[in-house]
This record gives C-alpha cells, structure tokens and sequence, in this order.
C-alpha cells in the first residue's frame, strides 16, 4: 500500500516538473482550497469539533449563513469522514448545506448510540457471533437514518466536488465516487445514501453494502463495496491527486496552477486521532496469531488497526515531505490526535460518557501547539513558532474568506464584462 501511493506521489511530482503551464480563461483566485476527513468511527467527533470552529471563524468574517462548502474546492471523506462529507455537501430545499457544522457532533451525539449500540458489544452471544461468522452491527439503524437524511440525491448534486473512497471485494479495486466522474459517468452518479453506507461498511463492524447503478445504455452496473479505510484511510493525497488530474486535464480552471503545484495549494487534512504509543501488539504476541487472532484481540481487529494506521500515516508523511522540501508547509494544516487511549482510542464505544470525552479531546486539541510529523520517526512533534491549532484554524479561515472574496470580485468582473 505504501508503495502504491509513493509511486503515484513520484509520478504527479513528475508530471509537475515536466508539463509546461496550463494557460486557463479565467482566474479563479489565488489558490486550490481542500478538505479532507479521515475514517475512524465514533471519533468522527474530533474532527467535528474542530469543523465547527473554523466554519464559526468563517461565519465571523462573512456572515452568519455560510458554511464550510462555501469556502472548499474539494471535499474528501472516508468512513465517518465520508459521511461527514456528504453532510457539509448534500443541498437541502434551499440549496444549501444539510448541516452546519456545529451541528455534525449533535448527530453524532443523537444517534451514535443506535449506530453503535451497546447490547452488541456486551452480549456474549453476540461476541461470539461477530468472531465466528457476522458483523458486530447489523447497520439497519444506519441504513434507515442516511436514506431518510439524503433521501434521492445523487453525488453529481453535491454543492462542492467530494471525493469518497470504498473497496469492491468483487472486483479488489478501489472504488472512488467523485462529483466529477458522477457528471461524466451516469454509472458513477449513485445515490449519496450509497456512497456513506460503502465506505463506512468496516469489517467485521458492518455487512459489505451492495447496490447498483445503470449506465447511458442502461446497463445494470454492481457495487459489492467495503469500507474506504482499507483503501485510503486519511484521503487527502486521493483529494489532491483528484483536483491535480482535472487540472491537467483541463476540466478545472485555475490561473497559472499547475498539478501538485504546493504553492497554490491550501490544504487542510482531520484525522479522528490514533491510540497513544502504547505499544499495542507486540511481534511475540503476533507471531502465534492465526485467522481469528488478527481479526479479533480484546475486542479489537489488529488487522484493522494495521491498515486504517498505515494508510493514514504513510499519506500524510508523503505530503508533509513534498510541503516541507518545497518550502510550503503551511499550505498544508494536519491536525491529528495521536494520544488516545482507553475507550476514546476505540471506533465504536458511543456512550454518551465516551462521546463527551472525544468532544474534549477536540476542543483540548485546539489549544495544542501545531504539530508537524517527524520524517524520520513517523511521530508527531511540536512546531515552534505556529502557535496553536486554534490559531492555525484561524489563519486558515483568514485565508479561505480572502480566496472567496477573490472569486466573488472576478466573477462580478466577468458579469460586468458580458453585459457591457
């Protein structure tokens, strides 16, 4: 996996280097403005907490009806991230986003219980059945409550671009739902109800989600779709490779940026926070693991924990290289916990204790000075110098409302111009 996205990393740093600049019709603004949310559950709260301060920054500075769609070019999601996404993107009645964002951690708060209910964990029996043969959850709580939410909307009707990653165990392709695809592919315009029940179907945690589409000519199209987590846990370097590709392929109009171009890029990256280096398997434990003891320890899946952790890490390490080595790393903001322990460090333990808990670590995590991962140990460390997450947020939101009043002037500017 790591290999994978090193070689598409090499290859669009390539491809920068050797394309001669794309000139476009119209200037845009200043920069390409992302949003990327990791998987991870129930800690879905963390990242929550930290949306709904910096669209609050936002609102101070334009208003108090925009929100966080307004201000992001693209908008990426895995698992909770995924469903996230499509929470800040999906139109309401009056086109504009279904939720606030200060609004995202109260359904997470209302509904978290039934998503994740206790009985499932507790039960013996229902223990013994998630080990040897079916999900701890039976999703049919999820599954009614985003087909009541999303209702017909399908992802070409999205307010922003969304880029929303799952896995297709039939086909062992990832399969990643954009805005862009769905508008150009009838087969890829699936209903948004779809896209958040595949790329939160984890694992042993929810059944494989399966539905289907038709094509132009329509031909029934199959999705036999898994959690995006075991394909792009943190989808950010996916989100950047999306917006680089349409670049380069003309479909996006920015002045002067060019694929990967760092500079001309604003990049704000949300993980749901990792355990605390607490040294959690150990080699001599795992060596006499079979099957079952790498799907099931204690009531977690090392095997889960390995991919989701790996994904996440090995993307953000190769973006804070290619930020840091072209001097640009405040273009790129990651802000991920990686201190949990005890119930907080889970994916699945909503108790209305727990989800308290992971709305303190969010708002604890903003008054954390900026952190930046070490390329050599893979760790997290604090930056000297950035101030706090809070004030990074900030900074962003300066930023974000600064490139918004930009494309605002040019398209007044193109309307003038067409009607003189």
């Amino acid at each position: 996996m790591g290999r994978i996205f090193v070689a598409a990393l090499n290859l669009l740093v390539i491809l920068q280097v050797l394309q001669p600049p794309i000139a476009f019709a119209a200037t845009a603004g200043k920069v390409v403005t992302i949003l990327s949310i990791d998987g991870g559950g129930i800690r879905g709260i963390i990242p929550a907490t930290l949306l709904a301060f910096l669209e609050s920054k936002l609102q101070e500075l334009d208003g108090p009806n925009v929100r966080i769609a307004d201000y992001f070019d693209v908008v990426a999601g895995t698992s909770t991230g995924g469903l996230m996404a499509t929470m800040l993107t999906a139109p309401d009645k009056d086109n504009r986003p279904l939720y606030a964002a200060k609004n995202i951690t109260n359904f997470y708060m209302d509904h978290g219980p039934k998503i994740f209910p206790e009985s499932s964990r507790s039960s013996f029996l229902k223990r013994l059945t998630n080990i040897f043969g079916g999900p701890k959850y039976d999703g049919k709580y999820l599954k009614t409550l985003v087909k009541s939410i999303l209702g017909n909307h399908t992802v070409k009707q999205t307010l922003t671009q969304i880029v929303i990653p799952s896995f297709d165990i039939k086909r062992l392709q990832p399969i990643v739902f954009t805005t862009t695809d769905a508008k150009a592919h009838v087969s890829k315009d699936a209903l948004l109800s779809d896209i958040c029940l595949s790329t939160s179907a984890a694992p042993t945690y929810f059944p494989v989600h399966y539905f289907e589409t038709k094509d132009a000519q329509g031909k029934t199209r199959s999705f036999d779709l898994i959690d995006g987590g075991v394909a792009a846990n943190n989808p950010t370097l996916m989100a950047i490779t999306h917006i680089s590709k349409a670049i380069m392929l003309g479909k996006l109009q920015y002045d002067g940026v060019r694929p990967m171009d760092c500079e001309k890029m604003l990049v704000l990256s949300l993980g749901t926070g990792i355990p605390k280096d607490e040294k959690k398997y150990s080699a001599a434990a795992a060596s006499t693991w079979g099957v079952l003891g790498w799907l099931y320890n204690n009531g977690a899946s090392p095997l889960l924990d390995v991919y989701s952790d790996a994904s996440s890490d090995i993307v953000d390490v190769n973006l804070s290289t290619m930020f840091q080595s072209l001097q640009n790393e405040k273009n790129y903001l990651r802000i991920q916990d990686d201190s949990l322990t005890g119930e907080a460090a889970s994916m699945d333990v909503a108790t209305t204790k727990n989800m308290e808990k992971l709305v303190q670590i969010g708002n604890d995590r903003l008054k954390k000075p900026v952190s930046r991962v070490n390329l050599d140990t893979g760790r997290y460390e604090e930056v000297s110098g950035e101030g706090t997450n809070e004030e990074a947020l900030i900074r962003f939101a300066k930023l974000l409302s600064e490139e918004r009043k930009l494309r605002e002037t040019a398209e007044e500017f193109s309307s003038t111009r067409k009607i003189l």
